[in-house]
Parts: structure tokens; sequence; C-alpha cells
């Protein structure tokens, strides 16, 4: 609705909302109108520069085509121009700023009391749990699961680089992390970034390449510095083993033994150095018996049975057509 038809209206003026993540960026589209305003103010949360004036008290104090520049709508000023016919224009946030945004409301005062509460210690289960999550999508192959779960792990993420902000004495936030991924890939793609390396031929090369560029970086004095100790056995195993190997250890040194622990450690060694995943071929076979459990217990529950014996479960037992072999 034009402002003259506007009771008491001010003279044409356009609000854009801003916002300090993205550098008080102002959309292309409004870059004439910021150039043709007589003046350019500065609203809540907006610093002052050169060119930018702070702002008035009342609406009535701005004449026609002036800007506002502000980073929260809701403010006295900005609101009484937008109820009075003012143009109101968003900077558009790319929707990974505002899951920040989000999850600093969270966090902060006023926020979610259970969020305010959390700590890197109490939120290490929901990241295991969360990544397991994802982990699972990925081996169903479901699509949608997939990206509800990424969008989990990525709270977690969030979670953590917000709690980290508020250390007294070290801290950092979602930004640092971002910008230290950043020159992790940077440092360790030289044949993509530095105009090539010699030592990159193929993927091969390259995972081997990464991995001396790492221990460089690092510092390491061993090759097994820097493996996760807290991951799943087979996983750790398989881990520990790619790692000596590299560094020139020999497959006739795997540990030797009857005890069950050295036999597992030894099957997954001797995976890993074939070039199988152990844990991924571990976790195959155990949903392939949990899916039989499934199907076995159906099956005996349509044919009336309810409180299975040994020999319900070898009668109903749905092995093979899960894919998965029994002993003989």
């Amino acid at each position: 609705m034009p402002n003259a038809a506007v009771p008491n209206a001010v003279p044409p003026v356009t609000v854009i909302v801003v916002s300090a993540r993205l550098g008080w960026a102002v959309p292309l589209a409004e870059l004439s109108v910021l150039r043709a305003a007589s003046v350019v103010c500065a609203g809540a949360g907006v610093p002052l520069q050169e060119g930018v004036r702070p702002a008035p008290g009342s609406a009535a104090d701005l004449d026609a085509g002036s800007v506002l520049l502000t980073a929260d709508p809701a403010e006295p000023l900005a609101a009484e121009l937008v109820a009075r016919g003012a143009r109101l224009v968003r900077a558009p946030e790319p929707p990974i700023v505002e899951a920040v945004a989000v999850m600093d409301r969270l966090r902060s005062p006023g926020g979610c009391p259970w969020d305010a509460e959390q700590d890197h210690d109490s939120l290490r289960k929901y990241l295991v749990e969360e990544t397991y999550e994802l982990l699972e999508a990925i081996e169903d192959g479901d699509r949608d699961a997939m990206r509800e779960e990424l969008g989990d792990v990525l709270l977690q993420v969030l979670f953590h680089a917000r709690v980290a902000a508020e250390h007294p004495e070290r801290p950092f936030g979602v930004d640092e992390v971002a910008a230290d991924l950043v020159a992790k890939l940077v440092g360790r793609h030289p044949h993509v970034f530095a105009g090539g390396d010699p030592a990159v031929r193929d993927a091969s090369t390259q995972e081997h390449r990464w991995e001396e560029l790492k221990q460089q970086e690092k510092k390491r004095g061993s090759s097994v510095d820097g493996v996760a100790l807290g991951q799943p056995a087979a996983a750790l195993a398989a881990k520990l083993v790619q790692r000596a190997a590299r560094a020139g250890w020999p497959a006739d040194l795997v540990p030797d033994g009857d005890d069950t622990g050295t036999t597992l450690f030894g099957v997954a060694a001797l995976a890993r150095l074939a070039g199988e995943d152990p844990e991924a071929e571990l976790r195959a076979v155990a949903r392939a018996f949990e899916r039989s459990v499934r199907q076995t217990e159906l099956a005996a529950r349509a044919a009336g049975r309810t409180t299975l014996t040994a020999e319900d479960w070898r009668e109903f037992w749905k092995a093979e057509a899960a894919g998965f072999r029994t002993a003989p």
C-alpha cells in the first residue's frame, strides 16, 4: 500500500535487516537504494562507520529516501517505520547461518533451560547416538532419513561449538572451527590448491599423501599417534594395523593366539590388510542376524507360537533368506 494511504505515514523509507555473521552485507538489489539514500542510519546492533549516522529517536525524524540498517527488525524505530509504511528488506541468510543463530538463542539467557545446562561431557552420548543413526540411514539407503540424521549430526557440531565459545580461558566458536577446517582441507590437498603435487597420482596415493601431511603437520612421533582409541574394537584394530602397515610393519607380525581377543584382533587385522573393512563387514552380518531374528519371531507368532523353544527357533529360522549363514 503506498505511504500516502497510511495515516501519519512518513515519506518513503527503507528498513534493511542485516546480520553480523554476514559482515553486515546488504542485498545486491538494494545497492542502488543505498547509493541514492538521503541518509543511512545505523539501528540496533549495527556499528557506526563512514557515511552511516546514528539512528534518530523517532520515525518522524527520517526524511524521504532514508535507509535504516538494523540487526533487529523488532527494535522500536524499525517497527514504527514499518507500521507507518516503510519498505522492509531482509538480507538473506543461508540456512546454516540461521541454524547457528537458533543454537545461540537456545543456549542464551531466556532460551531453553535444558540446552543451557549441557556441557561437552553431557553431550558425548548424543554425538555417538546421532552418528550411529546416520550410519544406519546410509546402510539402509534411506535418503530421507540420511538428510534428517545429517542435520542431527550438524546440531551436535553447532552445540559443541556454542558451548566452547563460553570457555573462560580458551573460547572458540563455529567460525573458528570452520576456519580450521578450511585451512586443513586446503593444506592437505596441494595437488588441488597449490598448483600440483607429484606425489599424488590417484586416490590411493592421495590417501598416503594425506597421512604424510598430517604427520608432518601434527609432528607425530609414531605411526599410530592420533588414532581414536574410543572407537569400536573391530574398527580400532583395523585402523591401528592400517597405520602400522603404512610405516612398513609386516603382516607376519599379526598377533597370534587362542584367546578370543587375539583371535578377533587377528581376523580384523588380516581383513584390513586385504583391503576390507572389518567393522562394516561385521555390522552387515549383525544386521542380517537382527533381520533373521525378527523374521523368525514374526513367523512363529503367525503360527501361534508365543514362547519359542530351541526347536521352534530352528524350525522358523529365516537365516538363508536374510543372507545370514548359521554354523553347520
